[in-house]
């Protein structure tokens, strides 16, 4: 049975059509819930957070994750059901698939082969040209977002899924997993659909092996296996061996379209322009009987062979299907990842794929640039291809065709040498192009200057970390030690970024900006809070609030309990704030030291300031306390980097959502400020765009 847990205190218990029965999940967005409505139908229902119910730029989120998905048609993905977005509880109603995650499929009956891994690669492709076809990128196509239920494979999770312009790219943002980020992800060059390509053919080669395509001990590994490691694909058959590698290309325009990648799994030419709606429902059909092998019949394209789209079954004396298959029950994951329970029994062929038909021709491989046909966004039966990708026209195939595409071979080395070069800081970074991992350093080199601090750290292995030493549970300098929250979150990303040696420094606010521009130190965390300067920001890393301290029990429970009572006035714009909703006394102090001796010994009734803060100056003192819970302001604490950086950017990035998604942020809130009755925030905040 799925893992669903039961309802809590303050759950709704309906949502427009649906009874709402248990959680599925919770992520940054909303809460995902399980309802069924009268017609027993079963839904993954996702509710928007309370705190967003307000907020325009979440409900507008919401409302392009809504269209996104009721523009993706129901070909081995999720259908939504019903939707509304402008009451007071915002919701969208998806199909609730009952199935158990790729990853978790693999990690525990271990890798798919033969008839059952042909299945898998058909089904997600098939989802895959489907979401193209609605002009979406799905952004993050990794194995949590792929659930293996009883019909077959269903790709899930739009909620990162952003609408294509005219020009079938978008602008790159850093979402995605680390391990399953396409070349231009890292880089920050525009993505499209061709980005979800190389993402499905790292997941297919999870699946195939049991291993992560891009492994690493840490983020900067990763990013750079990524960018320069070639994945062994000798153990899959064809013509999925030679699919996958295409996918995996780094460049985008050398990837073939989803289109293609469906059409060569099924037998058909590739040379067509897309995947027709014959086509997908073929793919539907493979993907969900998994208990036949399957024939590539290429002698006639599938539009011809059923006109009018009615497909008959691979099974040997079944009646035919028309249409596409639209009866699996499905759940799309919000942002917690598929759940389910359905045990999938993969089928393995004998020894792969089954023999097709005598006098078969060999596929053929679209070269690099086929896969950039210029054409419409929408789909056409048998017509177009469903976006343009960048890159060169294609040239014909023929004659010479083949000593041009090596001299463009030849080209696109000597270029993609250059840029690594470029990138990697010289002649020394040659070693990237074999695949291989940089040599350690002994140390930096004399008046080396390096494009990231991601780049620095992996080839010296050092780093340098601006922070606060004044801030006691934060950030507090003894001697030569650094201690607190602040501090321990940044030896963490250090240690993900892949640093031997990190030096702690003391920055003051108005030196951090200059400090990051003149390179004397390569990131700060500093319970920073993002603000619009020339720094850039990757986090935030911890979503804290300007609130009040005070005595527990000391009769004050609720901001309207300080009406004419006295507060500390260090020099913080938090005294304004409370002063904004509540009529107080501020007593003048030098600082939040000199704050807290008043509190104890009585002479104000409240200390102003940013939670975390307060918190920490309070978890040292042997009288109980607690912060009010007023929340009257957002402080997002981000860790500052030198503007352009956004590869380091988006590595951090990774790691902070690592840090909420296996508990270590809940871990050190716990360890510096359990002596404080503290609600601290413990979901994921929203990342600012790299």
């Amino acid at each position: 049975m799925p893992q669903i847990s039961p309802l809590v205190a303050g759950d709704p218990t309906e949502l427009g059509s649906f009874r709402l029965s248990g959680r599925i999940g919770e992520g940054g967005q909303g809460i995902v819930y399980l309802g069924v409505n009268d017609a027993g139908e079963r839904a993954a229902i996702k509710l928007l957070h309370v705190k967003f119910s307000g907020d325009t730029i979440a409900r507008s989120r919401f409302a392009r994750e809504l269209k996104a998905a009721q523009r993706v048609a129901s070909f081995c993905t999720a259908r939504v059901i019903e939707a509304d977005l402008d009451g007071d509880t915002p919701y969208i109603a998806s199909e609730y698939i009952d199935g158990r995650p790729l990853r978790e499929v693999v990690e525990t009956d271990g890798p798919l082969t033969g008839t059952a891994l042909d299945r898998l690669a058909i089904g997600t492709a098939t989802a895959l040209t489907a979401i193209h076809h609605a002009s979406i990128v799905h952004r993050d196509f990794k194995p949590d977002n792929v659930l293996i239920a009883a019909d077959g494979p269903r790709v899930v999770d739009f909620g990162i899924a952003r609408i294509i312009d005219s020009t079938g790219t978008i602008t790159s943002r850093a979402i995605g997993t680390p391990a399953y980020m396409a070349p231009e992800q890292i880089a920050g060059d525009d993505i499209g659909p061709f980005t979800d390509v190389f993402s499905w053919g790292a997941t297919i080669a999870f699946a195939a092996t049991g291993q992560v395509a891009f492994e690493g001990k840490s983020i900067a590994t990763v990013l750079n296996r990524i960018l320069n490691h070639e994945v062994d694909v000798t153990m899959l058959h064809e013509p999925l061996r030679g699919v996958v590698r295409e996918a995996l290309a780094k460049s985008p325009a050398e990837r073939p379209s989803a289109d293609q990648i469906l059409l060569r799994l099924l037998g058909q030419s590739s040379s067509v322009k897309g995947a027709s709606t014959a086509v997908l429902t073929r793919g539907v059909q493979v993907a969900s009987d998994d208990t036949t092998p399957f024939i590539r019949v290429p002698s006639r394209s599938i539009t011809d062979q059923h006109k009018g789209s009615v497909v008959p079954s691979s099974r040997t004396g079944a009646s035919p299907v028309t249409g596409p298959q639209t009866g699996s029950a499905a759940s799309p994951s919000g942002e917690t990842g598929g759940s389910g329970a359905q045990e999938h029994r993969p089928v393995t062929g004998q020894g792969g794929l089954p023999a097709g038909p005598a006098g078969q021709p060999a596929l053929t491989a679209p070269s690099a640039s086929t896969a950039g046909h210029a054409a419409p966004t929408g789909p056409a039966e048998g017509g177009g291809a469903p976006y343009a990708m960048p890159g060169p026209a294609a040239p014909a195939r023929r004659g010479r065709a083949k000593v041009w595409l090596a001299v463009a071979t030849a080209l696109v080395l000597v270029a993609a040498a250059a840029i690594a070069l470029a990138m990697n800081g010289g002649l020394s970074a040659l070693q990237f192009l074999q695949g291989t991992e940089p040599e350690e350093t002994p140390g930096p080199k004399t008046g080396a200057t390096f494009s990231t601090v991601a780049d620095k750290v992996a080839q010296t292995g050092k780093i340098v970390i601006g922070v606060k030493g004044d801030l006691p549970g934060v950030a507090l300098q003894n001697g030569d030690d650094f201690q607190g929250f602040d501090i321990e979150i940044a030896q963490r990303i250090a240690a993900e970024l892949g640093a031997k040696e990190t030096t702690f420094v003391r920055v003051g606010r108005e030196e951090r900006s200059k400090a990051l521009a003149e390179g004397r130190v390569d990131l700060v965390i500093a319970t920073y809070s993002i603000d619009r300067s020339e720094t850039q920001f990757a986090g935030p890393y911890y979503l804290a609030h300007q609130d009040l301290l005070v005595r527990a029990g000391g009769g004050i429970d609720e901001l309207g309990d300080l009406k004419g009572k006295r507060i500390c006035a260090p020099n913080s714009p938090s005294v304004g704030a409370v002063q904004d909703k509540v009529k107080v006394e501020p007593v003048t102090a030098s600082d939040y030291a000199a704050c807290m001796d008043l509190l104890r010994s009585g002479k104000v009734d409240a200390v102003p300031g940013d939670d975390l803060i307060l918190a920490g100056f309070a978890a040292r003192e042997n009288m109980r306390y607690k912060i009010l819970g007023a929340k009257l302001t957002n402080e997002r604490y981000g860790v500052g980097i030198k503007r352009g950086d956004v590869r380091t950017c988006q590595a951090v990035e990774a790691v902070i959502a690592d840090f909420y998604a296996k508990g270590y942020i809940e871990q050190l809130l716990t360890r510096y400020f359990e002596k404080v009755d503290f609600e601290a925030e413990l979901k994921v905040p929203a990342m600012e765009t790299c």
